[in-house]
């Protein structure tokens, strides 16, 4: 796959040298500016970056002066946001840089309330959070391009240790304050680096397990040094939920190294520290969807400057309820339309938690939400479809990124189990007994494609491609020769093997379907049990299954997994155990534990799993393309597929649901969590016509 940056294309790689632009100052012009869209560009010239523009630009190609309006509820809708004060004119609202966005169809009206369902509070969220997301970068819609953000412009030095972003003059958070490049600085050393905040650094805010350095050089422009190349940060910058910034101005005031009274202060709002409060609003994780203050303890709101901390979204929270969440736009944002109204068009967000799968599809058929993603599967695809008309909405199928894939828990706390599942012929046994050709007739209406779990999606080109198929074969003459030769017998003639000590063995499959389809795991249940390995399943919910899955409580963890390349180069989490975040499937909790305390707790992993962990750093140190990187790769990918740490199923396509009267809504290249849901889309020219 070819990765652009800008107009410039490395081939193989993802990161090409994108520096700033130089663009001269528009002529003062007399002339409106036109309503350029996607798909009427009125014959200006497109941009250095695909369907937007910075504000010099835009009035340089259209030939216009641009003015700025607004969406005539705003004051309204900013008075419902504790903390905000009154509101300046929208000018002096926008960065004086602001980003020009060019709709896909039409210039869109404001007003409107967008409803959405997620299943829970951090469970299923994603769909939402990413209509209201930015960072400092995004992909385009090409999946391919990286273009700018809150960052306008961006620069690699020759060996990418240093990336330097030029951030927008005039940007302002959510409460009308400054956006500064110390507010990078402080996201990095003050939170990620602070074991008081992040008790663990993420993997990703390291490169061979070492810290980077961030310094602000002036006031807009922030510089990141690596103790290694790391050609992937940028597009990690452009796919991770993980915002760059955070608000010093609001959090550093309760931060002890920013403030010297952050003690003091926080005592007189009912904290014991300066520590509790910065964990209040930022909820020890760089998940944005964490409970908010108006969640954990809406009694001390009083007290303290604001419900939710300062925010660059597109949306503010101004409730926050064990049911939902609802939203206002934010009046600084800092896009605008090519008309110069400024984004969102959406006046307010309303987000509902419903866990009930079936309930949540017979709310679509009914058109009761806006959009939906995260949950839906391909075997939700026929009812949705048979009622689109009297539902007055509209089915995708997508291609999906990840498939469901499957992993034992190899660091079982029942040791006897632990010996069974670490053992390499079980697990080459249970990838057998699945029969893919039945989940994907009976599941996936042939339409999906039977793979073996290899880490990368889709295949970069340095996959050999037997490994696609290595153990994926249907044959449970070769799973019954595996489990006899493991020592898994039916002494008592049930039907059922036994451990090799004779302990009965059930292996029962907790499930969300949040990650996979119901169908999905029915039938690998079926499979298992037809060559002996009892085997039962239970929906449960996402909150629960990560609850388990963390306390290493589950035999067998079933989730989508499967990252692009480039996702990759710039978070490693699938090559570390436990192999992903606690929002993804993971295996051998006790593995971590291990190399995390230096040996002190824990499983010590087995040698392949230390040398995938020092091929991932390699991985991502090395330019992209090389003949050095392929071989890296191909080494990660033999060992992550030839010892099947996890076990694949089926890629197939998935649902993108939406109602009719949201427009500006494309057709979405791919229903996957790797790019961030619809963050290449720019949902925030999404706009309500009903």
């Amino acid at each position: 796959m070819l990765f652009r940056h800008g107009k410039s294309v490395y081939a193989g790689a993802l990161f090409a040298v994108v520096a700033g632009f130089g663009m001269t100052p528009a002529t003062a012009q007399a002339a409106e500016c036109p309503a350029v869209t996607v798909a009427n560009m009125q014959g200006v010239a497109a941009g250095a970056y695909p369907q937007q523009y910075e504000l010099a630009e835009y009035e340089a190609a259209a030939g216009c002066t641009m003015t700025f309006s607004e969406n005539p509820d705003i004051g309204a809708l900013n008075s419902r946001i504790l903390g905000n004060g009154p509101l300046p004119g929208v000018a002096d609202r926008l960065p004086s840089e602001p980003l020009v966005v060019a709709p896909y169809d039409s210039a869109g009206k404001y007003g409107g309330v967008f409803d959405m369902i997620s299943n829970a509070t951090e469970a299923g969220t994603s769909d939402l959070l990413s209509t209201r997301h930015v960072n400092l970068v995004r992909f385009s819609d090409d999946l391919q391009t990286i273009v700018p953000n809150i960052a306008k412009s961006w620069s690699w030095n020759d060996d990418y240790t240093q990336l330097t972003f030029n951030l927008r003059k005039g940007h302002k958070w959510s409460d009308g304050q400054p956006f500064t490049a110390d507010d990078v600085v402080f996201w990095y050393h003050n939170l990620n680096m602070d074991k008081n905040v992040i008790e663990k650094p993420k993997d990703y805010t390291l490169v061979g397990g070492e810290q980077w350095k961030v310094e602000a050089l002036n006031e807009t422009t922030v510089r990141i040094t690596t103790p290694a190349p790391y050609p992937g940060l940028l597009a990690h910058f452009a796919s991770h939920y993980g915002q760059a910034f955070q608000p010093k101005h609001f959090l550093g005031q309760f931060h002890p190294d920013i403030n010297p009274d952050a003690d003091k202060l926080a005592k007189a709002a009912g904290f014991d520290k300066g520590y509790d409060v910065v964990n209040f609003y930022y909820g020890q994780s760089d998940w944005t969807d964490v409970p908010s203050p108006m969640l954990r303890d809406p009694s001390k709101i009083a007290s303290l400057p604001a419900a939710i901390q300062p925010s660059l979204e597109s949306f503010i929270t101004i409730s926050d309820t064990t049911e939902g969440r609802h939203y206002v736009a934010n009046p600084y944002f800092h896009m605008v339309d090519t008309t110069g109204q400024q984004l969102p068009y959406i006046s307010e967000q309303d987000e509902v938690y419903i866990n009930d799968h079936e309930v949540r599809i017979l709310k679509a058929i009914n058109g009761e939400y806006d959009y939906k993603l995260q949950s839906l599967s391909l075997p939700d695809a026929p009812i949705l479809m048979d009622n689109a008309d009297k539902g007055d909405y509209t089915v995708d199928l997508s291609p999906e990124v990840g498939a469901p894939t499957l992993s034992f828990n190899v660091t079982s706390a029942d040791l006897e189990k632990r010996k069974v599942f670490g053992d390499l012929r079980f697990r080459q046994a249970m990838s057998v007994a699945i029969n893919r050709a039945e989940i994907n007739e009976v599941a996936f209406f042939d339409l999906g494609e039977a793979k073996q779990y290899i880490g990368f999606s889709p295949p970069p080109s340095f996959v050999d491609p037997k490994w696609l198929k290595y153990y994926a074969q249907f044959d449970q003459a070769l799973a019954n020769k595996l489990l006899d030769e493991v020592g898994m017998m039916d002494k008592d003639g049930d039907g059922n093997r036994e451990l090799p000590n004779g302990d009965t063995l059930v292996i029962n499959m907790q499930f969300a379907t949040q990650g996979v389809a119901t169908s999905v795991v029915e039938l690998i249940a079926q499979h298992w049990s037809d060559v002996g390995i009892k085997t039962t399943s239970k929906e449960v919910t996402p909150d629960e299954f990560r609850s388990a899955q963390s306390a290493n409580q589950l035999d067998v963890t079933i989730w989508r997994k499967g990252q692009p390349l480039a996702i990759v180069l710039g978070n490693t989490e699938l090559f570390l155990p436990p192999f992903e975040n606690y929002f993804g499937s993971r295996n051998g909790m006790l593995w971590a534990e291990y190399i995390d305390s230096d040996g002190a707790a824990g499983v010590k992993p087995p040698a392949y799993v230390y040398q995938i962990m020092d091929d991932i750093a390699a991985f991502q140190s090395t330019p992209a393309g090389t003949p050095e990187s392929d071989a890296i790769g191909a080494r990660l990918v033999q060992n992550m597929t030839e010892n099947l740490i996890f076990i694949g199923t089926v890629l197939a396509p998935a649902p993108i649901y939406h109602r009719n009267a949201v427009k500006n809504f494309p057709k979405l290249k791919t229903a996957s969590y790797e790019y961030y849901r619809t963050y290449p889309y720019r949902p925030q020219q999404w706009f309500l016509d009903e």
